[in-house]
C-alpha cells in the first residue's frame, strides 16, 4: 500500500475528475435514471441523510483510483503506457463492473435502461481515472 501513499496526488486528481464527471453524467441523465430507478424528485428530497451517496461514493472512486494506479504500476511496459492504461480500464470494468450490474440489476428486475447508464457512468470513472493517473505520472515503490 505504499504505493498509495507515494501518489496521493494524482489519485486524489483522479478521485476529484472521477466524482466531477459523476455530477455532470447523472445531471444530465438525471430524469431519465430517476424514472428507470423507480425514485422522485420528492423521495430524494426526503432522504434523512442525502449527503451519505455521495460520500460513499468519493471513498468508492477513491479506492477505485488507488486500486488502478497499482494495476498501471504492474503493468508491463511492452504495450505502450497509453494502451495498458485504457486496456486496464476496459478490461477491469467489462469483466468485473458490468457483468455484476448487469446479475444484480436482473435479480432487482430493475429496466436496462438504469444499467446502461450507471454502466456508461461507470466505464467513463475507469477511463477518466486512468487518463489522469497516467497523465500525472505514477511512482513505483522501491522493489516494483
Amino acid at each position: 500500500m505504499e504505493y498509495i501513499i507515494l501518489n496521493l496526488l494524482p489519485i486524489a486528481a483522479a478521485t476529484a475528475a472521477s466524482f466531477a464527471f459523476g455530477a455532470g453524467w447523472y445531471m444530465l441523465l438525471s430524469k431519465p435514471w430517476m424514472g428507470a430507478a423507480g425514485l422522485t424528485e420528492d423521495r430524494i428530497k426526503g432522504a434523512k441523510r442525502p449527503w451519505l451517496p455521495f460520500l460513499i461514493a468519493f471513498l468508492a472512486e477513491f479506492w477505485i483510483a488507488a486500486v488502478m494506479a497499482g494495476a498501471l504500476i504492474l503493468a508491463p511496459p511492452e504495450a505502450g503506457a497509453w494502451t495498458m492504461a485504457f486496456g486496464t480500464a476496459l478490461i477491469l470494468w467489462s469483466s468485473f463492473v458490468m457483468p455484476t450490474m448487469i446479475v444484480n440489476h436482473r435479480y432487482q428486475m430493475l429496466p436496462w435502461r438504469l444499467t446502461f447508464i450507471d454502466g456508461g457512468h461507470w466505464l467513463g470513472v475507469f477511463l477518466l481515472q486512468v487518463a489522469v493517473l497516467q497523465g500525472l505520472g505514477l511512482k513505483a515503490p522501491p522493489g516494483a
